[in-house]
């Protein structure tokens, strides 16, 4: 990979003499000899390399006119140059598209041909003279530009070493940095040299090494993606892209890419199976070799290639065009993507899975290689996609969002993570991310998620102590039909089919992060500080058998069983944990939570009535439960027990509504006594938005007296003269338990 960092240097003008101008110039009066071209380059090394000089089409060129000499440079540009020159006395004449001077010819400063005066679109006016230096072998730009004037041609004259070859002349032999000091040199002792500055640019550089790297153009294998890019477009949209804007980014990857070069040179790797030649070098690529080195790797491994001579596994009568039998294997290997890519044919298909496969899962960095790169052989195949979903994710950076590198000391071992917080932490962690973006990690987002994982674990060990203490909750024996449950008992089950049904939508999605925080928010919204709340005096104070806390107990059962397997492919310990002490259902799997299926939603049917009442209660108990807090700091109450709440609608239909459900209201309130009243008398104004301005509260002491037992206040404590401690609930529960 190359990385790009500061680098001085020397940047170089140098003049290119005209000696084709079409006319243009001499109209003008000039005289040739003492006309140039000026380019500008920071790579000196690459001037014996120069083929062509490239002009934008659109810019506007002028002549510049000094010391008897006359440059041509864009006119945007020219005063920077001849400030880089020292020259202040200037004059500039005429101005032309560079479209115009396409095709002139200038002879190159110390290599005896001619650099043609090209134009492309990749020229800008950011520095320079607006004539670009193009060396088609050096560059890409270069290179693309060059390919479309077939009289250009290509030169390297650089090896593979960064040494000079014989075709830079008398610089044979020399370094690349050696050759840049010697050719300005060269240049100025000649007169070619225009002016020399010492800049800082952005320079390439090998991101292991650190050192600058230079480019060649070599020849090398392609697969010629155009062929099949409409396949490969059409199967994209095929594909499920997770997040949804994959599909935008690889098919405009796909659609705008060039030719995908196959071949690397490299010491080892996968060889590529051709062989050349010996005569006249000519590349051999027929069925029949193929099938020879395939059924050599089939039977020998890819090693082979590097261990045996061609003629030891090429038949003898392949035969070249040219007749010559003797051939030299190719040296350069394949692309890594290019292994990696087949392995929807050279694994799954090999080994007899299906095709596509369900998902492919990678860093966003892999649209430009492996999901393409899979992608484009199984298009080239005529297979479609490989797979069926894929699936991107970001980095895992510091709390801060930094890069973990072991020089900044901010990695986290994920080890140290498991020994200090066990590995459902780990795991919780990566669950509730959002992984389209970059994860952080540090010591205080785990302590969070101990306190999540706390909560949701607080929760199944608050239902395991109410379903398994005593004789116990067996699911065979004591589940309560549906239609024979308590009212809030319905409504936690309809709570849990909904969150059954958004988990379920979000594993199939892949959305961890919200099968996660939906779960946490269930536990504790829905249950800790609601559900599990109300129904504690059921639990507690209802006979252990009576249909009233069975109720309760069912759906506790039924939220747990649910909830363990809900959480298990992320707390897949604390999960296991949970099914080894759950009571179980002649239904379960009772070996291990990983043996049984996702579950299904309980399928409870209320009626619209029943939710809207709910939705009712719900929201009222959040602002009742705000007054109470009120009167508690105030020190007018203690426990919410103490208390009687009078609840004041201001409105007929919202008087009616909670007329309704009076009988449920101080069970859910957890308080002694509830009354509604139509009127606007309340000393508590509720702000919530549900009410819309159209409720109030009075708390008030609740009357009677405490009942030891349930700690409820009612005028009724002390009527029962064998139990004076007790209400009258209490009192004959007492009986019933004698």
């Amino acid at each position: 990979e190359i990385e790009y960092a500061n680098d001085p240097c020397h940047s170089i003008y140098v003049k290119f003499r005209v000696t084709d101008d079409k006319g243009m110039f001499t109209a003008m009066g000039l005289d040739l000899e003492n006309t140039y071209f000026v380019i500008w380059t920071t790579t000196t090394w690459t001037l014996p390399g120069n083929l062509a000089i490239c002009v934008g089409p659109e810019y506007e060129y002028t002549v510049v006119k000094a010391n008897g000499e006359n440059y041509i440079m864009a006119a945007e540009l020219a005063p920077a140059a001849m400030k880089a020159k020292g020259i202040e006395e200037y004059i500039t004449e005429g101005c032309f598209k560079g479209s115009e001077l396409e095709y002139m010819k200038t002879e190159h400063p110390f290599m005896n041909r001619t650099s043609l005066v090209i134009v492309g679109d990749h020229v800008t006016l950011e520095s320079g003279t607006g004539c670009v230096h193009t060396a088609p072998g050096f560059g890409v730009d270069d290179f693309e530009v060059c390919k479309k004037y077939p009289e250009v041609g290509i030169t390297v004259p650089v090896d593979a070493k960064g040494i000079l070859t014989e075709e830079a002349g008398k610089y044979k032999g020399l370094k690349t940095d050696d050759a840049n000091k010697t050719i300005a040199k060269d240049m100025e002792e000649s007169g070619a040299l225009f002016a020399l500055e010492k800049i800082v640019h952005q320079y390439p550089h090998c991101w292991r090494c650190k050192n600058p790297v230079l480019f060649r153009a070599t020849e090398q294998w392609f697969c010629s993606v155009r062929d099949f890019r409409d396949e490969a477009v059409k199967a994209i949209e095929q594909v499920q892209w997770i997040p949804e804007w994959g599909e935008d980014r690889i098919k405009g990857m796909v659609m705008d890419r060039s030719d995908w070069c196959i071949s690397r040179q490299r010491t080892w790797g996968v060889p590529i199976p051709v062989v050349y030649c010996k005569d006249c070098g000519k590349p051999v690529v027929t069925e029949e070799t193929i099938k020879a080195v395939s059924d050599m790797f089939r039977a020998e491994g890819s090693d082979s290639w590097y261990i045996k001579d061609a003629k030891d596994f090429i038949p003898a009568s392949v035969k070249c065009e040219c007749g010559c039998g003797e051939f030299v294997k190719e040296t350069n290997i394949f692309d890594v993507w290019f292994d990696s890519g087949v392995t929807h044919t050279a694994v799954m298909k090999e080994r007899g899975f299906d095709v596509p496969v369900d998902l492919y899962l990678e860093g966003a960095d892999q649209y430009r290689g492996w999901f393409q790169s899979s992608l484009l052989t199984s298009a080239a195949t005529g297979g479609g996609a490989p797979y069926k979903a894929v699936c991107t994710h970001g980095w895992v950076v510091d709390g801060e969002g930094k890069a973990m590198h072991k020089s900044l000391g901010n990695g986290v071992d994920p080890k140290d993570v498991t020994d200090q917080n066990g590995a459902d932490i780990l795991r919780l962690w990566v669950a509730s991310s959002d992984y389209h973006s970059d994860i952080r990690i540090s010591k205080e987002i785990l302590k969070q998620l101990a306190d999540t994982y706390k909560k949701i674990r607080n929760t199944a060990r608050y239902i395991l102590g109410n379903i398994c203490n005593g004789n116990g909750f067996d699911p065979d024996r004591d589940m309560v039909s549906a239609e024979n449950m308590v009212d809030i008992d319905k409504w936690a089950l309809v709570r849990l089919d909904a969150l059954i049904e958004k988990v379920k939508a979000a594993y199939d999605a892949f959305d961890f992060h919200v099968v996660v925080h939906s779960i946490h928010n269930f536990c504790v919204t829905e249950m800790s500080n609601f559900y599990l709340d109300i129904i504690k005096d059921r639990l507690y104070c209802m006979p252990e058998a009576s249909a009233e806390r069975r109720s309760a107990q069912t759906a506790m059962y039924k939220i747990l069983s649910a909830v363990s397997r809900m959480i298990a492919p992320v707390l897949s310990f604390t999960a296991e944990e949970i099914w080894k002490y759950i009571p179980h259902s002649s239904a379960d799997d009772k070996e291990s939570i990983f043996l049984n299926s996702m579950p299904e939603m309980t399928g409870i049917c209320v009626s619209d009535e029943f939710t809207a009442e709910w939705e009712l209660i719900y929201n009222v108990r959040a602002a009742v439960t705000k007054a109470l807090e009120v009167k508690r700091a105030e020190k007018f109450i203690g426990a919410s027990l103490e208390a009687k709440v009078i609840l004041h609608a201001e409105t007929e239909e919202l008087y009616s509504k909670l007329s309704a459900v009076s009988d449920k209201l101080s069970e859910v309130f957890i308080v002694s006594a509830a009354e509604v009243v139509n009127n606007a008398d309340g000393d508590f104004k509720c702000d919530a938005p549900y009410f819309d301005g159209k409720l109030s509260f009075t708390v008030q002491k609740a009357e009677g007296g405490k009942c030891e037992r349930c700690w409820c206040y009612s005028p009724a404590v002390g009527e029962d003269a064998e139990h004076p401690t007790l209400c009258k609930r209490c009192a004959e529960q007492i009986v019933f338990r004698a």
